[in-house]
């Protein structure tokens, strides 16, 4: 879980990431919230932007030859944890709230209960890029691999060559 050090309100660009408010990040001791290990993120909740509950987050999805985090995988609705769907939810559609240790999807519920979803026995290609696409788009933001150098064809691994960003 994040650390809370202050409530001051900070936010980062949306290239590819989530965007952070709800904590003072220079002030914060050890990981996070810039940098977080995976796991403390599995179970936080999430909420929209009028503060009603939207579920939990139940895994977190990585692009393995990017190495970026794809989408958030979402827990809502049913009953004591029966009859819940999943959603793949695009990574830079959440906003992590540092201070309230939640997420944020500025989504309306009856929105996110109309998504495409699925259920835990039965998951997307999440690799096709068609879905993919169709997904981004359902939720307003830019695809993460938009961001992504191309290959390039002079390394032995395809990996692009490029100078380090400053940030």
């Amino acid at each position: 879980m994040v650390t809370r050090t202050s409530t001051t309100s900070t936010t980062t660009s949306k290239s590819g990431g989530a965007a952070i408010i709800g904590a003072d990040r220079h002030a914060s001791k050890g990981p996070g919230p810039d940098v977080m290990d995976a796991d403390t993120l599995i179970g936080d909740s999430v909420v929209n932007g009028a503060g009603e509950d939207l579920g939990e987050i139940k895994a977190i999805m990585l692009d393995v030859e990017s190495g970026r985090i794809a989408y958030a995988v979402l827990s809502f609705g049913g009953i004591l944890g029966m009859g819940n769907k999943l959603f793949a939810i695009p990574w830079s559609a959440l906003t992590l709230d540092a201070g309230e240790k939640r997420f944020v999807l500025d989504i309306a519920k009856d929105r996110l209960d109309n998504a495409p979803g699925f259920d835990k026995d039965s998951w997307p290609t999440m690799a096709d890029a068609s879905w993919a696409t169709k997904l981004h788009d359902y939720y307003g933001v830019k695809p993460y691999w938009d961001d992504i150098p191309p290959p390039d064809p002079r390394t032995s691994s395809g990996s692009a060559l490029h100078e380090p960003r400053s940030y």
